[in-house]
């Protein structure tokens, strides 16, 4: 089944769980801020996208952040802080039934992905 991953009261969240509702496409939702997110997942997406499309450096929890705290190159340094503060997570992230990762919500990307119908969780 296909996952969501995110923050629920997030505007891009919104959108993304209503298009997938409209569709009629089966998900369940990971919330960050009730379930935390493990670093093993962060480093297996940041493989597929890499970690600059998934660290969200426009948000408020990022401007909050000291430059000290901003300035790193490596993708470890990057998933310790998205692991610290999940709000630096670009969001949606998708895991799709069919394996494919999507960051954001694009509903034309979205329409182009086979994504399988069903209830959701």
């Amino acid at each position: 089944m296909t996952t969501i991953y995110g923050i629920k009261n997030c505007d891009s969240m919104k959108k993304a769980f209503a298009w997938l509702d409209e569709q009629g496409i089966a998900y369940t939702f990971h919330d960050y801020k009730k379930l935390g997110i493990d670093s093993g997942k962060l480093h297996e997406w940041s493989k597929v996208v890499g970690w600059k499309t998934l660290l969200n450096t426009r948000g408020t929890t990022w401007r909050k952040l000291p430059p000290e705290r901003q300035e790193f190159s490596t993708q470890s340094a990057a998933v310790y802080l998205m692991v610290e503060f999940p709000s630096l997570i670009r969001r949606p992230v998708v895991e799709t039934d069919s394996g494919q990762l999507l960051v954001g919500f694009d509903p034309t990307l979205y329409a182009s992905v086979p994504f399988s119908a069903g209830k959701s969780e």
